[in-house]
């Protein structure tokens, strides 16, 4: 499985490269195709982000996730 940093992760934010990701629990999830993400904004939330903490506050549970693919893994960045 291919690994990204949050700094890689934050350029697929629908505006600086066309890709809209996000990622939860470690998985990064391509939301490209989704709808509900134009633009890389979805309600209060911004592609290109770690959404992990703000799932808490979303009136759907994690199973939203299963429907998108998996792109790669979050990792720390080596710096």
């Amino acid at each position: 499985m291919l690994t990204y940093t949050i700094q890689q992760l934050a350029l697929r934010n629908g505006t600086e490269k066309p890709e809209i990701w996000c990622a939860y629990q470690g998985l990064i999830y391509d939301l490209s195709k989704s709808r509900l993400w134009r633009d890389g904004k979805h309600y209060q939330h911004w592609a290109g982000q770690d959404l992990t903490e703000e799932l808490a506050q979303a009136p759907h549970t994690a199973n939203v996730f299963d429907k998108f693919t998996v792109i790669g893994k979050l990792v720390k960045s080596d710096l």
